[in-house]
């Protein structure tokens, strides 16, 4: 039996910044259904790979294919309406929105096509319940913690209605029991939703327990691929992420 096509395919992904190369050919897909962590020590390149693939960079060289057609180079407001969502590492919400009109400005932005005001607010209510918040009208921005801006930013890319969620850094500024939380989320939204996952991050611990597989950037370039347990138990990721073993040893 033919094997089912990649949702996501990147081929040759480069990106330079003048003389600078901060992604070097990377190559890697995502099958549907699938959770994959994109991990790396900052500086690896994996902001730069994701922004590649949200339409935030134009690629230098190389293929973005989502669906089999080609995204690579589209704006960030194309790549969402064609069926990919994203979070960002720094939360930036409309303060002097509530809750709810944050998530419906979210709905109406990555809509295929004219919605409702009403549809973009059911969509924002159902976002905001996915994601473990409030849908009360009433329920402001103000008083989140590092916790509730992150699920906010989630919700915000939900309500897109994505195929594809591309969550950067969903960890970052969390403390143990929220980062198991977070982690939790992301893997009922692949279970409940069917939503795909690629998952950027710079912390290993929690995000291996979730992931189905991970690819391992390191100076621009994929230096490892393959199971969660895998990764743990490979040499040149334990160097990226340890330091040499001269020096663990020291």
């Amino acid at each position: 039996m033919r094997a089912a096509a990649p949702l996501l395919a990147v081929e040759g992904l480069t990106k330079r910044f003048g003389g600078f190369t901060a992604v070097d050919g990377v190559s890697f897909s995502v099958a549907q259904g699938e959770i994959l962590g994109l991990l790396g020590p900052n500086g690896s390149g994996k902001s730069t790979t994701f922004n590649c693939i949200a339409g935030m960079l134009k690629p230098t060289a190389g293929s973005v294919r989502f669906e089999g057609q080609e995204i690579g180079g589209l704006s960030a407001d194309e790549v969402c309406r064609r069926g990919i969502g994203r979070t960002f590492q720094i939360p930036r919400p409309f303060r002097t929105l509530s809750l709810l009109e944050n998530a419906t400005l979210a709905a109406h932005y990555g809509a295929g096509g004219t919605i409702t005001h009403a549809e973009a607010e059911a969509r924002a209510r159902d976002a905001l319940r996915l994601a473990q918040l409030p849908d009360d009208p009433h329920a402001t921005v103000a008083g989140l913690g590092a916790a509730g801006l992150k699920k906010l930013e989630l919700a915000r890319a939900l309500a897109t209605r994505p195929r594809l969620l591309l969550a950067d850094e969903s960890l970052g500024g969390l403390d143990a029991a929220e980062m198991r939380a977070a982690a939790d989320m992301l893997k009922r939204i692949r279970d409940e939703r069917g939503v795909t996952i690629v998952w950027v991050e710079h912390i290993m611990g929690v995000l291996l327990s979730v992931v189905d597989r991970v690819v391992v950037l390191d100076h621009g370039a994929v230096i490892f691929e393959g199971t969660p347990q895998a990764a743990q138990e490979d040499a040149k990721v334990a160097e990226v992420y340890l330091g040499p073993p001269e020096a663990r040893a020291a």
